[in-house]
């Protein structure tokens, strides 16, 4: 199978990319200090359907507070957001999506492994994305064609992190996607494990730094990774949907990857899918 690279060839005007990586940078910072000083500590998550589908204080606050700063940064830009809006549409030019609290199960606990994802995206995909990671104080950001950065410091696949023995996925709001003991198996086989942490913008992170080989997601929403997408894609990795097709933010299910984990990675979850149909 061949892997398409998932580069963006598409400029934006520099200004605008500019403006809006200092802004996201900002309300990164801020939902970074606000996460820590609430996690964990008498939330009230709202009832419903999934406990992992929960709402707290906390995302309303941060999310009042993101609009707030981009609507009056970026008056013709539309904001979308987890916690209010069923669906993104795609007719304007550009748009902003933003989940609060990524990993708002992790947050109630008080487990420290949850996030702040905000990306500017156009009709190719992320423009611009950050992705806060209170517990261990990072702010990740990235911009198309100027590279990923973590607090400010250059950050570039190498080809050894193709390597690692660990691979992220996450569940559905139903709980295991269609194949995924299957997917699990044939990682084991292979010597890798796989790792379900609770949070689909910092699984998808890891591959962007390098922690892990990939991350495979049968759903999501653009919110819950259109940050951490431009990360990876601005770090050296590669997107593919379930078919090995290359995109920004593909609508059939989500591959990110080391290069050359790739077609290994793909070649398992195409057969466990294969295999539960």
């Amino acid at each position: 199978m061949t892997v398409l690279s998932s580069r963006p060839a598409h400029p934006v005007e520099p200004g605008l990319v500019s403006i809006a990586l200092e802004v996201a940078g900002r309300l990164a910072n801020d939902a970074s200090d606000v996460i820590m000083a609430t996690a964990g500590r008498g939330v009230r998550p709202d009832s419903g359907e999934s406990p992992f589908d929960w709402v707290t204080d906390t995302d309303r606050t941060l999310e009042r507070h993101t609009r707030r700063v981009l609507t009056a940064e970026f008056p013709t830009i539309p904001v979308f957001c987890e916690n209010s809006d069923p669906d993104v549409p795609g007719d304007s030019e550009f748009r902003w999506v933003v989940d609060p609290v990524d990993g708002t199960a992790n947050y109630t606990a008080g487990m420290p492994w949850c996030a702040y994802s905000l990306a500017l995206v156009d009709r190719w995909g992320p423009v611009v994305g950050v992705v806060a990671d209170p517990y261990r104080a990072q702010i990740y950001a990235a911009a198309r064609g100027r590279g990923m950065r973590a607090n400010g410091t250059p950050v570039r696949l190498t080809e050894r992190q193709g390597d690692s023995l660990v691979v992220c996925t996450e569940m559905t709001r139903s709980g295991p996607w269609p194949g995924m003991g299957e997917f699990i198996s044939k990682a084991a086989i292979a010597g890798t494990g796989v790792r379900v942490l609770g949070s689909k913008a910092l699984a998808v992170a890891q591959v962007a730094l390098g922690h892990v080989a990939a991350a495979v997601l049968h759903g999501y929403h653009e919110w819950d990774v259109a940050g951490a997408v431009s990360l990876a894609v601005e770090s050296g990795a590669v997107v593919l949907d379930r078919r090995g097709e290359g995109a920004q933010l593909p609508v059939d299910g989500l591959l990110v990857a080391a290069p050359e984990a790739a077609d290994e990675v793909l070649g398992w979850w195409q057969s466990a899918l294969q295999g539960d149909s």
